[in-house]
């Protein structure tokens, strides 16, 4: 089953990015998932299933805010 992810989500990778940030905000769903580093700024599109091995934990959810 996929995993639920909506626009405006803060994830953790398992992997840290070449900045050293770990947080990632969600910024285009589809077939891709579009992520940006919010370390730095750096945007990167990864394929869903690939997104979603990688995602350890959410940060903060989308639907919360509301």
């Amino acid at each position: 089953m996929p995993l639920d992810v909506h626009l405006g989500d803060v994830v953790r990778l398992r992997k840290p990015h070449p900045c050293g940030g770990y947080t990632w905000e969600v910024v285009r769903l589809g077939a891709d998932i579009g992520i940006k580093c919010l370390t730095c700024g750096r945007r990167v599109l990864l394929p869903r299933r690939q997104f979603e091995k990688r995602v350890k934990t959410f940060v903060s959810r989308a639907g919360d805010q509301e």
